[in-house]
């Protein structure tokens, strides 16, 4: 708080916090000690765990929080079908056979007809789930609150987020696409547990947050072969560090958490605050995207 002494006449009623906003868990909850007029806490991301500290509960009734979930969906949902073809037609091989000049005609796998199990089917996971139907896909979904998708046409079946729901989904899908946020509930949940009832040769896809994978149970499965691959924009520790088994795996496709950076993707993030919530807010209207800072979404 000392450091906003210069601006205590200041009554500020909004804060807008970018992901790059260095330390934010320790600079959201001073901000709002410093300025007790904001009431409103807008996070330009889907994603609000770099924001969340125990500090920052004891402004969950006092102010209001909001995300930019839907900002992200459709570059993400490409990249799953991205990946989901690049196992299933084997682009290692094709990319192999045209640098050797070898005309190799190999069998491929069509994705019409496979399971994708969907851990955390939120927007983005939604929209995942959206491109795939059209694949002709059958989707098993998995989310906290499972009667919200009862009647979700694209999911074949909806389970609730325990233990066992998950390892049924593992063993039941041929692409496995984990979605889900970082929280103190689902940080591990993917756990050496869960790969041991992972279906063989399947192809297990993050987008959602690494820390909510067993990184070292991935490398196992992947190294068995009980994986047939893994496409991964996300890491427990990111940059990647260069002694990373995960590198050396030729089963692995590895992004640098940029999947959803478009051209435009700051732009039309600041544009929903700007144009959708801001005049919500100065009009008094009830705000899209509110999240629980202690649930973590």
């Amino acid at each position: 708080p000392e450091d906003f002494a210069s601006q205590s006449d200041a009554k500020p009623n909004t804060l807008f916090v970018s992901p790059s906003c260095p330390n934010a868990s320790k600079q959201v909850p001073a901000m709002l000690e410093a300025f007790p007029s904001i009431e409103w806490v807008h996070v330009r991301s889907a994603g609000i765990d770099f924001v969340v500290s125990e500090e920052l509960n004891q402004y969950r009734e006092k102010v209001q929080f909001t995300n930019a979930k839907g900002q992200f969906s459709s570059s993400l949902a490409e990249y799953v079908m991205m990946a989901c073809s690049y196992f299933a037609k084997d682009l290692p091989l094709l990319m192999k056979n045209k640098k050797e000049k070898k005309w190799d005609n190999y069998d491929i796998e069509e994705l019409r007809g496979k399971t994708m199990g969907i851990v955390g089917y939120g927007d983005i996971g939604r929209a995942c789930a959206k491109m795939a139907s059209v694949y002709g896909m059958r989707i098993v979904a998995l989310r906290r609150h499972p009667y919200l998708s009862q009647q979700d046409c694209l999911c074949d079946v909806v389970y609730g987020r325990n233990k066992d729901s998950l390892h049924q989904l593992m063993s039941e899908s041929d692409y496995i696409v984990c979605s889900a946020p970082s929280t103190i509930e689902t940080r591990g949940m993917v756990s050496a547990e869960a790969f041991d009832h992972v279906k063989e040769g399947a192809v297990f896809i993050n987008l959602g947050r690494g820390p909510v994978v067993d990184e070292a149970a991935l490398i196992a499965s992947l190294e068995s072969g009980k994986l047939k691959g893994a496409a991964l924009d996300v890491f427990s520790q990111e940059p990647l560090p260069p002694d990373n088994k995960l590198w050396e795996l030729e089963n692995v496709l590895i992004s640098p958490h940029n999947m959803d950076k478009t051209q435009y993707f700051m732009h039309e993030a600041t544009e929903f605050f700007v144009n959708e919530n801001l005049p919500r807010f100065i009009c008094g209207e009830e705000l899209l995207n509110p999240v629980d800072v202690l649930v973590g979404y």
